[in-house]
């Protein structure tokens, strides 16, 4: 060997020992201008001495030649993707189905890197081949392009032969900078850095890939016993000793609740690390464990992916269904394709009334991205018009009830029908009664509800106490058997001893919400007294005013409405208010809002409870509007929305001094 292979051979040792430092320990040492000199002394020498360049020489960073197109590669074992899960539930059910094949599984916890799946194969320790996932049974060979990126190691640290699998992604930094990069040339800039990683890594000219400064990091070998490897954990620190940079954030996880914790913190930091994570991967530790767990046709038993939750996602509009609501209000609702918004899968969202449609100019087969309002309800954001295809119709408001065909009217921005036979108001206002909040009778769903009114054994409120005398005739329908109906019917004569806030509220009279029933049934403490309130009365008393004063006398002057009362009144549904009377002396307290969340030294329920007796609202999601939010061990999102809002955070002890 003469003296100036030697020179490149140690140029070579010390360029990729800097960058295993930077890249891997996070600790260089050595200088960027050393660095940059080293390199450029190798780079001149490669270029003077061109068959003494090696295969494994970081000059190779900068790209080659443009290739015409990419060849197929055959992955000896196929990539696999894991099934994706979206909540707590479907990592419990995970859990479950392992527990029946492994007695105790541990589990690793691993950051879901957002870019593309790449595979790497290296002979006598040097990178011969790297090819994308493809199908999962064939790839695309992309060995120029993933030769530039700089946590990919040219050569190994052990000369074996290996494949080696992970992430290729764009930094955030990088992605930034590329987007500058394309604002200055005129040119469409990324949407974000897994489409700007996908795209640079199949360029044909890899002088273009290198420019996009991508990353790789590791975290799967496949055939681990090879080499000795006994569990995930140990794979993560053998892929170290080679070179490889695997997530500094894998956790491990003895149980679900442990799964849980670790998914919480990792959400916590997840918007300060220096790349995009979608999620998390959970894999089996063990790999005799994973052995046993087998695959299915399609994926592994031993792993699953947790999907963050989306804030907002892009989906398809495919029509506009128009719904009766118990008060005959017609709302339009967007249904588009299936999507997965905040851990629920979703198929439909309000559009409110014809002024929001055309506000945002909504048009079937437009592409439209969804949130849930407040964490809760799906609503559409917007359109999404530079996709918009020709020739789509604008939105039409239509003119008649879509159950009972009589003609609507308009008030202020909403259409009703006014039709109280409406068959879709009486449904709708059977659903309401039964419902949690309201006289809550366990077991009446809507399609239960709906099948009983089809049936005509319902259609007003007091029929689900008359429902006893079809016992036997309701035992011999189609998916009901004696059990089923014994339980609806216990759970109706349980609901006879609600207390009255119940019941005013399941009546659905307008404008009288869940507070505003529990303020009326503490205010007269029976009904009957309620009922011969006058409006002056009402008007004055706190929280009630001159809108739900009106609409309260209005209910209560009508005789159906009286009739009613008096009919639940003969089948014993109570009428008087049994719960503490609600105490709003505490001005810290009394209208405010409160979130709880995180685990505290008693139910939630119970802070729940003490709260509403004091005049407060308490909510399940932090907004704009929330004025306390009470802090336990664990809180998760909330506590992040929270800080991000400047809402008064307040712990246990200081809720107790609050009340």
């Amino acid at each position: 060997m003469n003296k100036i292979e030697e020179r490149i051979n140690e140029l070579i040792e010390y360029i990729n020992k800097a960058s295993y430092e930077y890249y891997m320990l996070d600790s260089p040492t050595i200088t960027d201008q050393e660095y940059d000199d080293y390199y450029n002394e190798l780079l001149n020498l490669e270029e003077k001495y061109p068959e003494l360049k090696r295969d494994d020489s970081p000059t190779n960073r900068v790209g080659g030649e443009a290739l015409d197109k990419f060849e197929k590669v055959t992955h000896n074992t196929p990539m696999l993707s894991f099934d994706d899960v979206f909540n707590e539930e479907e990592i419990i059910l995970f859990d479950e189905r392992v527990k029946k094949v492994i007695s105790n599984p541990y589990y690793t916890v691993e950051p879901k890197m957002d870019g593309l799946s790449g595979s790497l194969t290296y002979k006598n320790g040097v990178l011969v081949r790297a090819a994308t996932r493809g199908d999962g049974l064939t790839g695309e060979d992309i060995t120029l392009n993933v030769k530039t990126i700089k946590t990919v190691p040219l050569k190994l640290k052990k000369n074996i032969d290996i494949e080696v699998r992970g992430e290729i992604y764009m930094s955030k930094l990088s992605f930034e900078k590329a987007n500058i990069e394309r604002r200055k040339n005129n040119e469409n800039e990324f949407a974000n850095p897994r489409n700007a990683a996908a795209g640079s890594v199949r360029q044909l000219d890899s002088k273009i890939t290198a420019k996009r400064n991508l990353d790789f990091m590791a975290y799967y070998v496949p055939s681990p016993e090879n080499y000795g490897l006994k569990s995930q954990f140990e794979t993560m620190e053998f892929l170290n000793e080679l070179g490889f940079v695997t997530n500094k954030y894998n956790t491990h996880a003895k149980n679900v609740k442990e799964i849980i914790e670790n998914i919480e913190k990792l959400s916590k930091i997840r918007n300060d690390l220096p790349y995009n994570i979608d999620g998390v991967v959970l894999k089996v530790d063990d790999l005799k464990d994973e052995e046993k767990l087998g695959y299915t046709a399609r994926v592994p038993r031993w792993g699953i992916a947790y999907k963050f939750p989306a804030e907002e996602v892009l989906t398809t509009l495919n029509e506009i269904k128009f719904t009766v609501g118990r008060t005959g209000k017609i709302t339009p609702n967007a249904i588009f394709s299936p999507v997965h918004v905040d851990g629920s899968l979703i198929t439909k969202a309000t559009l409110h009334n014809e002024d929001y449609v055309k506000e945002k100019d909504v048009r079937v087969g437009d592409v439209i991205s969804v949130r849930k309002a407040g964490d809760v309800i799906p609503e559409v954001v917007e359109v999404k018009k530079e996709r918009r295809k020709d020739g789509l119709e604008t939105f039409k408001m239509i003119e008649n009830c879509p159950m009972c065909n009589s003609p609507l009217i308009k008030k202020d921005a909403n259409h009703y029908c006014v039709n109280e036979n409406c068959p879709s108001r009486q449904i709708e206002a059977l659903i309401h009664f039964v419902s949690r909040d309201a006289m809550y009778i366990e077991g009446f769903g809507e399609r239960i509800v709906e099948d009983f009114y089809n049936m005509n054994y319902l259609h007003n409120i007091d029929d689900f106490y008359t429902l006893e005398k079809y016992k036997d005739e309701l035992k011999t329908l189609e998916g009901f058997g004696e059990k089923s109906i014994d339980n609806l019917l216990k759970g109706i004569n349980d609901s006879k001893n609600n207390s009255l806030e119940r019941l005013l509220f399941g009546l659905g009279i307008r404008y009288v919400g869940k507070k505003t029933a529990k303020i009326l049934a503490t205010e007269f403490g029976n009904i009957d007294k309620l009922i011969n309130a006058d409006y002056d009365l009402l008007k004055n008393i706190n929280d009630i005013g001159d809108i739900i004063a009106k609409s309260v006398t209005n209910y209560f002057s009508d005789e159906k409405n009286i009739n009613l009362i008096n009919r639940l009144k003969e089948y014993n549904v109570n009428m008087k208010y049994t719960g503490e009377k609600v105490d709003t002396s505490n001005e810290k307290i009394n209208n405010k809002t409160f979130v709880i969340t995180g685990t505290l030294s008693n139910p939630r329920d119970y802070y729940k409870d003490i709260l509403e007796s004091k005049g407060a609202q308490v909510t399940s999601s932090v907004t704009k509007k929330t004025d306390y939010v009470l802090l336990g061990e664990n809180p998760g999102s909330k506590y992040d929305k929270a800080k991000e809002l400047g809402i008064t955070i307040i712990s246990e002890d200081e809720f107790n001094e609050l009340i």
